[in-house]
Order: C-alpha cells, then sequence, then structure tokens
C-alpha cells in the first residue's frame, strides 16, 4: 500500500458494501489472491458510470471481486468480459457472478490475455488490466486498439508498492523485477500520445488514460 493504513481503513469504512461482495472480498483474502480494495472497487464503479459504458472489459478476473464492481454498474445490456489464466479462479468469479444476479452482463473466458486479447472484437468503453504486471506494456497497443475513442484504461498496480521509486528502502527493486516492469511501463504510458494519463496513489496505484475523441 502507497497510503498509511490508518488512511486506507477510513476511505474503505466511507463505501458501503453489499454482502455479495464482502463475501468475495473474504474469499481473496483467506485465498491470498491479487484483488482490488472497497476503495478502488467504488472508483471502479464510478468510471463505469461516469463515462456510461457498456462494454467493459478486465484483464485478470481473480475470484471475481473487481468484476461485480464492474458488472453492476453496467446497464442491463450491457456486458463484461473478463480474462483469468486460472481456471479455479475464474470459476470462482463465475459463481460470484451468478450470485449476484449478473451472469447474463458477466462472462469469464479462460486464458492467457497475451493471446485472449487478440480474440476479442471492441470497442470497449472501459478496459481494466489487473493481470500479470511484466504484460503490461506487451498489452498496451492491443488494449489501445480495442479502446473506442473516449474510452478509459485503467491499469491497476502500477506503483508496485513503492517498487518503481528508486532508492526506496520500503520497497526495494530487484533488478528484472515487477518494479522494473512497472517503471518501464509508466514511463511508456505517460509519453503515449495516444492517451492522457493521471497516476492516483490509490491503494498500490492506479493509471487512468484516456483515449482522446
Amino acid at each position: 500500500m502507497i497510503a498509511a493504513l490508518e488512511i486506507e481503513d477510513y476511505l474503505a469504512s466511507l463505501t458501503p458494501e453489499d454482502p455479495l461482495l464482502a463475501r468475495a472480498a473474504a474469499e481473496g483474502l483467506a485465498e491470498r489472491l491479487p484483488i482490488v480494495d472497497r476503495t478502488v472497487g467504488r472508483f471502479l464503479e464510478t468510471v463505469v458510470l461516469a463515462s456510461r459504458a457498456r462494454r467493459v472489459l478486465e484483464i485478470g478476473a481473480a475470484n471475481g471481486y473487481s468484476a461485480l464492481w464492474l458488472a453492476r454498474s453496467l446497464p442491463e445490456d450491457g456486458g463484461l468480459i473478463s480474462m483469468e489464466i486460472d481456471p479455479r479462479r475464474a470459476a470462482m468469479a463465475r459463481t460470484h457472478l451468478e450470485a449476484a444476479g449478473l451472469g447474463d452482463r458477466a462472462h469469464v473466458i479462460v486464458g492467457d490475455a497475451a493471446r485472449m486479447v487478440h480474440k476479442v472484437a471492441g470497442p470497449f468503453d472501459v478496459i481494466f488490466n489487473a493481470g500479470d504486471k511484466r504484460q503490461y506494456g506487451a498489452l498496451l497497443d492491443r488494449l489501445v486498439a480495442l479502446l473506442r475513442p473516449g474510452g478509459v484504461l485503467i491499469t491497476e498496480n502500477v506503483l508496485g508498492a513503492g517498487a518503481v521509486v528508486p532508492g526506496r528502502e520500503e520497497s526495494p527493486r530487484r533488478p528484472g523485477g515487477d518494479g522494473d516492469a512497472l517503471a518501464a511501463y509508466n514511463r511508456r504510458l505517460a509519453a503515449d500520445s495516444r492517451l492522457v494519463t493521471s497516476f492516483l496513489p490509490l491503494r498500490n496505484g492506479i493509471a487512468v488514460s484516456v483515449k482522446p475523441r
């Protein structure tokens, strides 16, 4: 986390969470899955609503916690495609989505995102990338191509608990580790003329990139 724990707890306390979301969050914690927290979930919901999104792509479903926040924000005729490489996690995600009555608008597909992103057709209004951090750079061009003009690309965990900051003692960077991959991705994202990007120190860092019309 980038913010102090007490600040994280305070912000989370401001966001109500229904029992289905709470159950998925507890499961993610128990399974030590890489899921977002409640504040990021509400942020995702806000972006989907503000952009009036109808089609959303998610990379890295884990157990479906973030997919719940995304899918419940869509209109009844909207659709979410969520990709997950682990079949067991994908099954957990489907179970939570079905329990929430969102199975008709949210579909979890199993496979490596590096291949699967070339098998889906755009455009998407919102894309949420929370998958393998070392694939962020390799996926960027395809995700930008799938995004509609005016659409939003959200990349999760871009600060890597501070590992992107050289010399930060709390989170030392290991050569060739996620910190190096994330730092390179952030530099590329910031310089990408196809996008307007803002970096937010929320949780472990979020990049919000808009594809201008």
